[in-house]
């Protein structure tokens, strides 16, 4: 796992560790809080494995690119869903609530990038969709917690 913060927008940047609290991710901060932070949105979460395919697809991006605190490897996104919960570190327990929509901030990236990481039916919350979980999950905390770049996450429970 790789952790990424940034004082608002896009990319955010790596660090060695954090504290995740039940507000925030430390030192992370939102550009536009009337739509990013708050209890239900804490964490952003992305898969490499899609930053890897989005690379291949000749989007220039890149771990923290996205805006995602979390940059995971290994999880199966495909079978995440609503109300999963995770744990990261030594402490840390969060549980996801909702899927990612992008924003126009990560049009730096490219125009297209946008219907590259979700479709109609990922807006519509319907997991079969193709690109079910390319644009990332939000969670909230349920256990605070201190993490560092390479810890592990693993699902404890699922919904």
């Amino acid at each position: 796992m790789q952790i990424n913060i940034s004082k608002g927008g896009v990319p955010k940047m790596p660090v060695g560790s954090a504290f995740v609290s039940f507000e925030r991710v430390d030192g992370d901060d939102w550009r536009h809080k009337d739509v990013h932070g708050g209890a239900q949105q804490v964490i952003l979460m992305i898969a490499q494995e899609n930053i890897d395919a989005l690379k291949t697809s000749g989007f220039p991006v890149f771990p923290g690119a996205l805006g995602e605190n979390f940059t995971t490897e290994g999880l199966d996104y495909k079978t995440i869903r609503y109300g999963d919960v995770f744990k990261a570190g030594e402490a840390l327990e969060f549980r996801i609530t909702k899927r990612r929509a992008p924003c126009r901030t990560i049009l730096v990236y490219g125009s297209s990038i946008n219907e590259a990481i979700f479709d109609k039916a990922a807006h519509e919350h319907d997991w079969r969709s193709e690109k079910w979980g390319v644009s990332g999950f939000y969670a909230e905390i349920l256990k605070e917690g201190s993490v560092k770049a390479g810890d592990t996450i693993e699902r404890i429970k699922e919904s």
